[in-house]
């Protein structure tokens, strides 16, 4: 573990059996961050159908790869459980573009929407801002729907 000036920390995993997981090669594993989200909740972002909405945001990101990306899953799923917290899945969770999708969104939607309906636990779709000035959609999910999520066949093909 190495903490930063800012007060951020860079961490390695080395042994997964408290995640509840397999062994693994230490040398296939990068580096993790944990992190303050100075910008959450944004003005902009509507967790009105949250019971309790978020009043602060912790960042848990790393490297990619299959092995970085169940760790980096099941440490989220772990801070969740510990600090009772919603999950920021940073995106739709199958909400990626196939060929054939028109450029409406709606395809990509549905897909979404779909598997998430599947699933139980609370997944919210969140709208924030973009780039160019547009709005879009992220997932917003309690620890019962990231528990499901880890388990869906769809989870795997996430890089």
């Amino acid at each position: 573990m190495e903490t930063k000036a800012s007060g951020d920390v860079d961490f390695w995993v080395r042994d997964s059996s408290s995640l509840g997981l397999c062994a693994f090669d230490p040398a296939d594993v990068g580096v993790f961050f944990l992190s303050e989200d100075e910008e959450l909740p944004a003005e902009d972002e509507d967790y009105s159908t949250f019971s309790r909405p978020p009043v602060q945001g912790l960042i848990v990101a790393g490297c990619s790869g299959p092995v970085n990306h169940m760790l980096l899953s099941h440490l989220t799923l772990a801070l969740a459980r510990r600090f009772d917290a919603l999950v920021d899945f940073d995106g739709l969770l199958s909400g990626y573009r196939t060929v054939g999708d028109d450029k409406s969104h709606e395809a990509v939607l549905a897909r979404a929407r779909a598997m998430a309906s599947a699933l139980p636990g609370r997944l919210t779709e969140v709208p924030y801002g973009t780039r160019d000035g547009g709005r879009w959609l992220r997932h917003v999910g309690d620890v019962e729907f990231l528990e499901a999520w880890l388990r869906h066949p769809d989870f795997h093909l996430v890089k």
